[in-house]
């Protein structure tokens, strides 16, 4: 019960720092990504947070503005083709997530818990209610994502959500951040454009709706 409260002190503080620290990351990333392609820079979908409220979780832009609207990367005939040179950068190293530091800075999301599913992942939210995974606050990380990200079914993903939340402590927190930075560094378990079991359902996400609605665009 104290954890839980703790864990939000450090996410505050470490979001605000990474904020602060990683600031001239963001300004290269954003002239990157402008001088690249037109668009915005960034992009907001509608996630599923704790006890399956909904938020707007942020992303650096990574696909072209002329790609079909409201079609999920592995519905796409050639899925590279709209995928920015930049894109493919920020997908490969992950660093299209860094505007998330901003959701975890005003407590929508945590350092580490299960990734946020989108609103309409109706099979991932109900296999998550088996095993509490929607009762904690999603992250930018988590345990699933050291043990097979994309290539993960939703059934294996949910359960190691559920192993998460019964082993949720600073110490499992830890070494889930520190699996986190071998597993971007070696790339593990991302695959590009679907040809995964989990892409139909978490490589749609980088493209869920990223023309849905003007006001999403930032």
């Amino acid at each position: 019960m104290i954890y839980p409260k703790f864990k939000r002190l450090i996410d505050f503080v470490l979001s605000f720092l990474g904020l602060v620290i990683l600031s001239p990351v963001f300004l290269a990333l954003i002239v990157a990504i402008k001088l690249d392609s037109k668009g915005p820079v960034l992009f907001k979908q509608k996630r599923v947070g704790i006890h399956k409220t909904h938020f707007p979780i942020l992303k650096f832009r990574t696909m072209k503005i002329d790609t079909p609207k409201d079609t999920p990367t592995h519905l796409l005939g050639d899925p590279e083709q709209y995928i920015t040179r930049v894109g493919k950068f920020l997908r490969k190293t992950s660093l299209d997530e860094l505007p998330q530091i901003l959701n975890i800075f005003i407590g929508q999301m945590s350092i580490i818990g299960p990734r946020p599913a989108l609103w309409n992942q109706y099979d991932l939210i109900k296999e998550r209610d088996k095993y509490g995974a929607n009762n904690v606050k999603p992250g930018l990380t988590g345990w699933a994502q050291i043990n097979g990200r994309d290539e993960l079914p939703i059934d294996v993903k949910a359960k190691l959500d559920g192993e998460y939340v019964n082993r949720m402590s600073f110490g499992f927190d830890v070494k889930c951040f520190i699996g986190t930075l071998i597993s971007v560094a070696k790339s593990d378990g991302v695959v590009e454009g679907g040809t995964g079991t989990a892409a139909k359902e978490e490589i749609a996400s980088d493209k869920e709706t990223l023309y849905e609605k003007n006001s999403n665009h930032w």
